[in-house]
């Protein structure tokens, strides 16, 4: 499939839609080998909750990297409200932003996987009243947040996604839409 490389190369362009996987360019593996390997597992299985957040469902945030340009994939607590999402960059608490979020200010389009669905979307910071809003749910998900905005004097940024693309995907481990 043109533009789009690793692990991901199986999930196929629907025909006559939109094209949800448009975000292109070579795909860079993260260095830390758990997020690596967590990112294979997760896009060969689909499976959102095969990862290490207590049994807690993740997403696959797919951004371009703001230096080199290549496509980095993060997996990250799901924080979902009525088909909306949100994602926050905690760092665990530590003193400075992560770099998939620094990523997502230098190159808001992303791509989000909720299992086996890939959406092309818009990031965006939370405004103070959204993130007022959205935060009691990111805690009610993921309690260890509120911990976290303690160890720092940052503000944690809640990032929200925007469409980017008016259809999801829906995309088997085996790389078929099975829509057509």
């Amino acid at each position: 499939m043109t533009g789009w490389h690793g692990p991901t190369s199986h999930l196929t362009r629907p025909t006559g839609r939109h094209d949800p996987l448009s975000l292109s360019g070579d795909y860079e593996p993260s260095p830390q080998q758990f997020v690596e390997d967590h990112v294979r597992r997760y896009e060969e299985t689909g499976d959102p909750y095969s990862g290490p957040f207590d049994g807690q469902p993740c997403i696959i945030l797919t951004t371009r990297g703001r230096k080199s340009g290549k496509l980095r994939k993060t997996p990250l607590v799901r924080i979902e409200r009525d088909g909306d999402y949100a994602v926050v960059a905690s760092t665990g608490g530590g003193p400075n932003h992560p770099q998939w979020y620094l990523n997502l200010v230098a190159d808001p389009e992303v791509l989000l996987q909720d299992g086996p669905t890939v959406m092309a979307l818009r990031a965006r910071t939370a405004t103070p009243e959204e993130r007022a809003g959205w935060w009691p749910l990111a805690t009610a998900v993921w309690p260890q947040y509120d911990d976290y905005g303690e160890r720092t004097d940052r503000l944690i940024p809640l990032v929200l996604f925007d469409p980017g693309n008016p259809e999801p995907s829906t995309v088997t481990a085996s790389g078929s839409d099975p829509s057509h």
